[in-house]
């Protein structure tokens, strides 16, 4: 300011004169016709910027804008009343109407908008009114977010209709139920290897903390892993001789861990760790006379007691329950002698113990617990040839994997008095079809020893698995078991190979809708 500006500010302070700040003036942009609060543009190449900050309402047609940055129109932020219609654009970021704290009435109409970013209404809590008609939406996971956000604003919103996919082509956005689209995706990505071959797999929390033990006949151990903070990788923390080891079974007991190692040939052992510091030992040889060649074992509590039943697949052999007495685990019923089992699956129905025995001979048997023991209830019909079952629940039911070696893997539900088949799956090489619930996804994945591995996941609304994801060489070869395991918040999935080492994936959600 000058020296005459400043002489003229000071005889009007010593005049009692007030002077008031007023903003800046804005320059009609071209194109444009403004009036005291408000400008109508029309045919613009670009957005016009040059308004008066104190502007009220401003309408933009059929500009030359190709795209709405965040922030575009923070040297407006008076405004009440936006117009953008009959434009050619067709991408908006997020916060491209930041800083509009007064905005009540937003028009968007007749553009050529598919979908809208999920921030685009930020701090926009002043909209009375907003108009979305006349652009091509497409109805997929992108516009997920709107339909939740119409019903929680007190605004009035036009919607107008969907452009695509074709089977919702003309439907009116305010008519699409949100609880219908599917836009949560899950991925299985690698994570790590772990060493040798193995055949099962078991997951148990010992002192708090999640373990994980792999029985690996070919190194002929039972192997326990367990996250390494520093590293954030699983590593070995103890490993059990135990050569020809098809199965390593973990029972945790207050401070104490047992670790029952089914073997093909030596004996059956229990190894046992009395308190945390210990190193686990052997400390028993199950049952040598009754487990000549053991496939599988499987944990359950019978009145209020621990037991382990262990599947014999030798034709001299029987399938055994053992519980605990005193400091071991005894023979207390032998199972389905000479029929080769081949696998057990403990599981609940109707409130009461059953015991599910698959084998090389006949269909899978359904035993009871009555009386102290296990007497047979039914069997499956429809199954032939099934090698493991293995459990779920969902919904109130209880479902049945069934896995076939060649033909079709099977899913079956309970109905109260026996298993219905559900659904066929084709099987090529199958001896896992292993059930998981994995956060809010209960999934099941089909084994294949000849090609890709199935990963499914059951569609509550339908009620069957349906694909989601394939696993397969050169990582995953022959697998023969899955876990699954939460770990520093992060979800890994455990796959024990036959042919090759162990795989570890780690599980990601996907938002699609993002």
């Amino acid at each position: 300011m000058g020296g005459a500006g400043i002489l003229l500010l000071l005889l009007l302070a010593g005049a009692g004169a007030v002077v008031a700040w007023r903003p800046p003036k804005g320059k009609c942009p071209l194109r444009c016709s403004c009036s005291k609060d408000s400008a109508l543009c029309e045919g613009s190449p670009d957005l016009p910027v040059s308004f008066s900050p104190t502007l009220l309402s401003l309408s933009l047609v059929r500009t030359g804008v190709t795209q709405l940055k965040a922030g575009s129109f923070l040297r407006i932020p008076s405004l009440h009343l936006l117009l953008f219609t009959s434009n050619s654009f067709s991408v908006i970021e997020d916060d491209a109407f930041a800083g509009l704290s007064h905005l009540q009435y937003l028009s968007l109409a007749n553009n050529h908008l598919e979908a809208l970013p999920r921030f685009l209404f930020r701090g926009l809590e002043t909209l009375t009114h907003v108009d979305l008609r006349g652009n091509p939406f497409q109805c997929d996971c992108r516009i997920l977010w709107l339909l939740q956000w119409m019903p929680t604003m007190n605004a009035s919103v036009g919607t107008g209709a969907c452009a695509g996919p074709a089977a919702l082509s003309h439907m009116q956005l305010r008519h699409l139920d949100p609880k219908t689209f599917k836009c949560r995706a899950i991925e299985l990505s690698w994570f790590q290897t772990v060493g040798e071959s193995a055949l099962s797999v078991e997951l148990f929390s010992y002192q708090g903390e999640p373990h994980i033990v792999l029985a690996q006949p070919f190194a002929g151990r039972c192997l326990i892993l367990s996250w390494d903070y520093s590293l954030q990788r699983f590593r070995p923390e103890e490993e059990l001789p135990a050569p020809s080891v098809v199965s390593c079974k973990p029972l945790v007991l207050g401070p104490s861990l047992f670790v029952l190692a089914a073997r093909l040939w030596g004996g059956s052992q229990l190894w046992a760790r009395p308190s945390p510091g210990l190193r686990l030992a052997p400390t028993q040889t199950l049952a040598p006379r009754r487990l000549l060649r053991p496939n599988d074992a499987e944990l359950l509590w019978l009145e209020g007691q621990p037991c382990f039943v262990v599947a014999d697949a030798s034709k001299a052999g029987s399938t055994t329950l053992l519980c605990r007495d005193g400091p071991g685990f005894y023979p207390h019923q032998s199972l389905h002698a000479w029929h080769r089992d081949t696998d057990a699956e403990a599981l609940e129905l109707d409130g009461r113990p059953h015991l599910l025995l698959a084998s090389a001979s006949q269909r899978p048997v359904l035993f009871h617990w009555t009386g102290g023991r296990f007497e047979r209830r039914t069997d499956i019909p429809e199954a032939e040839d099934v090698y493991a079952t293995r459990h779920f629940q969902a919904g109130g039911d209880v479902f049945l994997c069934l896995t076939r070696y060649i033909g079709d893997s099977m899913v079956m539900r309970w109905d109260g008095s026996m298993f219905r088949l559900l659904q066929q799956l084709p099987s090529r090489g199958a001896h896992v079809f292993q059930p998981l619930l994995i956060a809010r996804d209960q999934l099941a994945i089909l084994g294949s020893d000849f090609a890709f591995s199935q990963v499914l996941r059951l569609e509550p609304d339908k009620g069957l698995l349906e694909p989601l994801q394939e696993l397969g060489p050169p990582a995953l070869v022959a697998p023969r078991a899955f876990a699954h395991v939460t770990m520093a918040g992060r979800r890994f999935l455990f796959a024990a190979c036959f042919k090759g080492p162990t795989q570890i994936y780690q599980h990601h959600e996907i938002d699609l809708s993002a």
